[in-house]
């Protein structure tokens, strides 16, 4: 395992660090702790945005704090849920009197230690609410979305949210809002090859030079099917079909795009995926209205991207259209 790291087992907090020094203007730690917040938070008056879950996905989950977006993200270690301590520092933190949103992936131990810390919350005054994310199509049968995890759709959630938070939207209308973007986006995801641990130093799985797997976890979590490496269209051709047939979308939709990177794709790739992903949204006469095309939501060195769409309305096209200003990204009107 070739790594620019330490001690294996302060990867989080040495990035945490190494996030807030690179941003000081942007960005503040809490204390000592694996918190990080907007420079400017609290925000009185206005719904704390708190996204957040383990480390190894960046830019996801502190590259997304500013306006527009969140407003404090707890961090947990390498694929690990944050404390229930470490939650509710960032609640406090975020705090400015209208309440505080949680916006996460669907994953039990995220579940378990985000609801104690909104618990914790309530004996203290702050009224929480949570939106769980379930884009990810491969992990459960439509008819369980509950069951759903998710993925790179979360970025679209954390931005919709954080708009309408930013436009002043009360608690109960910031979680309408997440909860319509959760519920109009779909992702669907291929893996190239494994992840390393830092602190285990070998990879989750084992994939030959000639395989790829289709409907990846972002934490190693085993996909819907292993089979022979196929040519990119062909690949975007059944992940896309997934997708378009589960909502479902159809002829008319205006539709969000990402074609996100795992972390160790190169961009000319990503570029080759979307080419294809457009072609066929054309022919299906779906229009695309924002593209995004990057490392968004990353499993460490993994090689394989996925893809997301989230269906248009006239109010999630408002809240999509809003400037946000982060370090790890840009929203210009």
């Amino acid at each position: 395992m070739k790594k620019l790291i330490n001690d294996p087992y302060r990867v989080t907090i040495e990035a945490v660090e190494g996030y807030v020094a690179a941003f000081p203007k942007q960005v503040r730690q809490v204390k000592d702790m694996p918190v990080v917040v907007r420079a400017d938070a609290p925000i009185q008056g206005k719904v704390g945005v708190v996204i957040g879950g383990g480390s190894g996905h960046e830019p996801l989950f502190m590259g997304y704090l500013g306006k527009g977006l969140a407003d404090g993200c707890p961090v947990g270690n390498i694929f690990t849920s944050p404390s229930p301590e470490v939650v509710l520092a960032a609640t406090r933190a975020v705090s400015g009197g209208a309440g505080v949103i949680y916006l996460y992936g669907n994953y039990s131990g995220d579940v378990m230690n985000f609801g104690m810390a909104a618990e914790a919350a309530a004996e203290e005054g702050i009224r929480t609410e949570t939106v769980l994310i379930t884009d990810d199509v491969a992990s459960a049968p439509r008819d369980s979305i509950d069951r759903r995890r998710g993925i790179a759709g979360d970025f679209f959630v954390f931005k919709i949210a954080g708009a309408c938070a930013d436009e002043g939207g009360s608690l109960d209308a910031v979680v309408r809002a997440a909860s319509k973007a959760n519920d109009n986006t779909r992702t669907m995801g291929v893996a190239l090859s494994s992840c390393t641990i830092p602190a285990s130093g070998k990879p989750i799985f084992q994939l030959a030079e000639d395989e790829m797997e289709l409907g990846l976890g972002i934490h190693g979590e085993p996909g819907e099917m292993r089979e022979k490496l196929q040519p990119a269209d062909r690949v975007v051709e059944r992940m896309l079909a997934r997708i378009l047939e589960d909502l479902p979308f159809k002829t008319g939709d205006e539709v969000a795009v990402l074609v996100n990177g795992l972390g160790s794709t190169p961009l000319c790739e990503l570029y080759i995926v979307f080419r294809r992903v457009a072609l066929l949204l054309s022919e299906a006469k779906i229009n695309i209205h924002r593209s995004y095309v990057g490392e968004y939501s990353t499993s460490l060195d993994m090689a394989g991207c996925s893809v997301t769409l989230m269906r248009l309305d006239d109010e999630l096209r408002r809240w999509l259209d809003r400037p946000a200003f982060c370090p790890c990204f840009v929203e210009a009107p």
